[in-house]
Parts: C-alpha cells; structure tokens; sequence
C-alpha cells in the first residue's frame, strides 16, 4: 500500500483545489468534460482515463477518451456502448476498484485493437440522486493497482466535477433557449414585414406577387407558383409563376382539391413536402426532374377556415423543414390568405358602391327631374282645357312652363357633369317644401297648404333636410298621379331629437295589404331615404279615405 507523505497530500489538495475552481469556471460543455479526464488522469498517474457521460434516456451518450492516439483510437471497430465493466453505471452507483479486469466476472473483454487494460477504477458522477456519468480510470503508473487515497482524489473531483457538468448543461439550455428566442424575434420581424409587405395593396396580382416573392426568399427556392379558387368552387387555378424554371411545374393549370400534393394541400389545410420528385412526378413535368429540382412544398392559403389557394415553392436542393420552418410557411400562408380575401372583399364592396351609386342616382332622377317634367304635363294639361276660355292666361302659363322645362333641361346638364340635380341646395327646409306646394297647388289643380314652424331649424343637417325635401316632393307627385284628392297638407314640426314630417291628402286611398313598398320606386325611395340618415317612414291608408305619410328624421346627424 502507497502511502503519501505530508506534502504530497498537501499538493492533492491544493491541485484539486485548482481543479475546482478551472471546472466551475468554465461553462463550455466539451472543455470541461475534457478537462474533468485530464485532470482525473494527472491526479492519480493513471496511463488511461476516459469520461462516460449519460444522455436524457440514461444509455451512454458521449465517451472522452485520454491516454491513447487518435490513430489508435480510429483502429478501434467502434467507440464504446455501455456494456462490461462501463456499464456498471445501470447497476452500480458506487465506486468500483479492480486490480485486474481480466479476472472480474463484470468485465466483457476488449474490442479489436484496443490496448490491454490491467487496474481499473470507475467512480460515478451523481448529483444528488441523479446519475451524470462516470470516471473511468486505468492501469496506474507506478503502481499495480489504485490506492485508497486515488479513490477519495477521483471521488472528490466527481464531486466537482457533478456541478460543473451541470453547470455547463443549464449554460447550454440558457444558450439554446436565448437562440430559440432569437429565431422567434427573427420570425416575428419576418412576419411583420410579411403583413406589411401584402396589407399595403388592395390589388390582387400585386398581393400575390408580394407573397411568392416573399416565400421564394425565405426559403432560397428557385421556382413558385400559386393557383387560387374561387368561392364554393372545387377547382384551383393556376394564377401566377415566378422563378428561373421558364415552364410551370405541373403540366395542368387546374387541379380538383384533394388532386395530387397540391389538391391535398387545398382539402386538408395542412402544408404537403415532396422531396423524393423521382416517384412523385404523377403530375409534374419530365423537365423538372430535368432541371433538377429535388423538393416542392405546397403551402395553403387559409382565410379563417376557408382554403382559399395554394402556393407551390420547389428548389433544387434537399430542403429540411423542420417544425419551426413550417410554422412560419403556415402563417405567411394565413396572412397571404387573409389579404388576398379581403382584396377581394374591397373589390365587391366597390362593385356594391357603384351600384348604390347607380340607385342614387335613380331615386335623384324619378323624385326631382322626372317629377318636375311630369309636373309640366299636368300642367300642360290644364292649359290645354283653359286655352279657349282665357287665352292669355294660357300663354302667360305656357311661358311659364317654358322655363320650368328649361330649368329641368339644366337639371339633366348638371347631372352630365356632376350627377346632382339641383332641387334642393340645403337652403331653409320651410322654404323648399314652400315652393314645392306652390307647384303643386299650380300644376295639379287640388289644393295645398303648409304649416310649419318659423324657427327653430337652424342646426338641421342638409342631409337630413333633403332627405324630407324629397320624401314631400315624392309624397305630393303621388297624390298628383293616383288620389283624384281635392285637397292635400303638409305639416312640418320639430321634437327634442327629431324633425316630422306629415303629408295627407283627401283621396281614394288604397289597400296597404296589397302594396309593397318595393313595388314603386316612389314609395320604396322614402324609405331608403328616411333610413339612410337614420329615419323612418310610415304609411297610413284606406281605401276612399286617403292617404297619410309620416316620416321622421334625427334632429341631429345620425
């Protein structure tokens, strides 16, 4: 038995203290686990030393071998797996000593070419319960077998040497995880410059432009296409090719969804990777494979849970999309699905202004130019009965007339130019339902009268007035046309929040039930204008007793 004299176990001491303090302050993984072998070896004059160090699953994951050349070591068939005496750690979680490995029962003998091993000591690396790995140390210098004193020297390095390797493992989570977080920030940037890129644009070639360029560029791929389909339909077309490959990557333009990769893409939602074209070219060109393309990914295009495309992006190298990658194709997919619908959502809300336009342009037309000229011909009317009885009256009245025909052929000019017609300019509400029982009264024969307040409509919205304006002049053209009334009113009042407006006339009436408001444009018109400034109308009617409308407006601007 060696023993070691004052100063020697004071200069163990102190180099294991030395030892301590290099492992601790170290956090690189590989440059501890070498050091902890080196200094394992130097401490006790061992010829070889090695490190096994356990993975998640418990099986030997790394093995640092120091002692032997790396040519020596490339000689050997394989590196070790755990079995024998380096397997001791699935059994034995304490220290092993053995003078000679040839005659321990545990030991499993020596693969081809390995250097003969005589003492052996393996000590495990625990940290508190958990096994990290284990030392393992061979054949002593200058001595037969380890002693006493290597053992507590390797057992208090293992100590050390726990908390270093688990050091080192929480630095490598921390880096791990600080680069996780990095990629994601980077993800994140690639997203906000994908949404600012395609939300930009209401048109859509230039949405899918944007995005297949984008997607190109992310994933450094050579070719892209996009098909699209329509609405309820089954059917995805091809709408767009970007890339240095001059022909489309499949032979046909359309595809059924759920046909092939890409009609697969559409019916599941889910992203589809082909990297094996050579048995997978049942729709793709001959001259793909040619060009050398090795890989396509079909993305989808989602809008809520709607597949509204799909995007093909294929390149010539193996590409490896691995989960992170496909998370950010699938939500550039989302975003590119999301603007490409509602581009398509601004081009039907344009198409429904125009043709709102179109009917307000029609209500214009029927409740101010077209009634005026009709007004004219009742007018016409009458002059024609009183043309023999007071010829001069007639001709004063059809000069007059004249000039009202005049007024509406400037009407029909402004309409040319501005589409307007100019009854109505938002002047004082009073005075324009004035002058349109003036004209009635004048045109029609039947009496009329207005009554109103004097004041009180200052704060009026123009568009609320003209909203009554037309609503009266349409509510005294119908009793013109249809009541055969003798006499009609008009009253006009003002609540806290609203401005009413009545027009009855002594009429034949008629039956509400079978009358639709949809029916005429007169009376379909004074709801639509009532409504659009936050109003209502309401018709009152019998037949033979006349008709009564009541409509109503915010006193303020809805």
């Amino acid at each position: 038995m060696v023993v070691l004299t004052r100063e020697q176990l004071e200069d163990r001491v102190a180099a294991l203290h030395h030892a301590s303090l290099e492992l601790v302050s170290d956090l690189s993984s590989e440059t501890v686990l070498e050091r902890i072998v080196k200094i394992a070896r130097l401490q006790v004059g061992a010829r070889y030393a090695a490190l096994g160090v356990l993975d998640q699953d418990g099986n030997l994951g790394q093995f640092i071998p120091v002692g032997m050349t790396q040519e020596e070591i490339d000689q050997i068939p394989h590196p070790p797996v755990g079995k024998g005496l380096l397997g001791l750690f699935r059994t034995e979680r304490e220290t092993v000593r053995i003078p000679e490995v040839s005659e321990d029962p545990r030991s499993g003998g020596f693969p081809p070419n390995h250097p003969e091993m005589h003492a052996f000591l393996g000590v495990p690396i625990m940290l508190g319960d958990k096994m990290l790995g284990q030392l393992y140390l061979a054949d002593k210098i200058d001595h037969p077998e380890f002693t006493e004193q290597d053992v507590s020297v390797i057992e208090t390095l293992a100590a050390y040497a726990a908390v270093a390797v688990n050091n080192a493992r929480m630095y490598e989570e921390l880096l791990r995880r600080e680069g996780e977080l990095t990629q994601r920030n980077e993800d994140l940037r690639l997203l906000n410059d994908v949404a600012a890129a395609l939300t930009g644009s209401f048109d859509v070639d230039e949405i899918l432009d944007k995005t297949i360029r984008l997607v190109m560029d992310y994933l450094d791929v050579e070719s892209g296409e996009i098909y699209l389909r329509e609405d309820g339909e089954q059917l995805l077309q091809l709408v767009m090719h970007r890339g240095d490959f001059s022909d489309t990557l499949s032979f046909r333009d359309r595809f059924q969804v759920g046909q092939g990769f890409l009609g697969r893409a559409a019916e599941t939602g889910e992203i589809i990777v082909s990297t094996n074209l050579a048995e997978d070219m049942r729709y793709l060109r001959t001259s793909v494979l040619k060009a050398g393309f090795q890989c396509i990914a079909f993305i989808p295009l989602i809008s809520g849970r709607n597949v509204i495309g799909v995007m093909a992006a294929a390149t010539r190298r193996k590409q490896q999309f691995d989960e992170r990658r496909l998370h950010m194709l699938a939500n550039i997919g989302t975003w590119a699905g999301i603007t490409i619908e509602n581009a398509g959502l601004n081009r039907q809300s344009r198409r429904l202004a125009v043709l709102e336009e179109r009917e307000r342009i029609g209500m214009d037309l029927h409740d101010g130019i077209i009634q005026s000229i009709y007004g004219v011909g009742l007018a016409l009317d009458y002059v024609r009965m009183s043309l023999n009885d007071d010829p001069e009256h007639a001709r004063i009245k059809i000069e007059e007339l004249i000039e009202d025909l005049n007024k509406s052929i400037r009407d029909i000019r402004a309409y040319i130019l501005d589409l307007r017609p100019r009854q109505f300019h938002g002047e004082d509400l009073k005075e324009g339902l004035q002058r349109l029982v003036e004209e009635f009264r004048a045109n029609s024969g039947t009496t009329a009268s207005l009554v109103g307040p004097n004041n009180g409509m200052v704060d009026f919205p123009a568009a609320n007035a003209t909203a009554l304006f037309h609503i009266c002049q349409e509510s005294l053209a119908n009793v013109a046309k249809h009541s055969r009334a003798k006499h009609a009113e008009v009253h006009l009042w003002t609540a806290r929040e609203r401005v009413l407006l009545e027009v009855g006339d002594d009429g034949s009436g008629f039956d509400l039930r079978k009358m639709s408001v949809t029916l005429g444009h007169g009376l379909s018109n004074m709801h639509v204008r009532a409504r659009k400034v936050g109003g209502d109308v309401e018709i009152t009617s019998n037949p033979g007793q006349g008709t009564t409308i009541l409509a109503w407006v915010p006193r303020r601007r809805a």
